[in-house]
């Protein structure tokens, strides 16, 4: 049995009611959520116990989401990374990642709650390199729904 079953997620967006939004859905839906407007606070929490997942916003102020998703992959190999954004400019930071090396793929903005559980529900099932997999949830897109429709707020891009 894996020593900590309940996969760790971080959220980083610098619109709190966003990130705020998405960790509350996440937790509703059995996932140790944490979220962060700053990325360096992410990074700085991660070397307390690193995430399984980090989702992140792509255009923050500091450093960006694709900056925050390179140092946390290079510092927690294991890490998997989930990027969103609703800013068309994104696209060309994310193609010179890729240009470098650097694997990510992003959700475009908004992204309603459900398709969101179903990216987490598919990045968290991956086999891990211990060869644990954590079995979606088949309740997860019935309790957002109504959840989805109570918070349009974090759909906003």
């Amino acid at each position: 049995m894996p020593s900590n079953p309940v996969p760790r997620i971080f959220v980083v967006d610098d619109e709190p009611v966003i990130a705020s939004t998405l960790a509350a859905i996440l937790r509703l839906n059995g996932f140790s959520a944490k979220f962060f407007t700053c990325p360096l606070d992410a990074l700085t929490a991660a070397r307390l116990k690193a995430p399984d997942l980090l989702i992140s916003d792509v255009a923050m102020p500091g450093i960006s989401g694709i900056e925050l998703a390179i140092q946390m992959r290079a510092q927690y190999p294991t890490c998997k990374i989930l990027l969103f954004s609703g800013q068309a400019a994104t696209a060309d930071l994310l193609e010179a990642a890729r240009a470098e090396g650097h694997a990510l793929d992003l959700l475009q903005k908004p992204v309603p709650p459900t398709e969101l559980l179903l990216e987490v529900g598919n990045l968290v099932n991956a086999t891990s390199q211990t060869g644990a997999a954590r079995p979606v949830r088949s309740s997860w897109i019935a309790a957002t729904s109504s959840l989805a429709a109570q918070l349009p707020a974090c759909t906003r891009g």
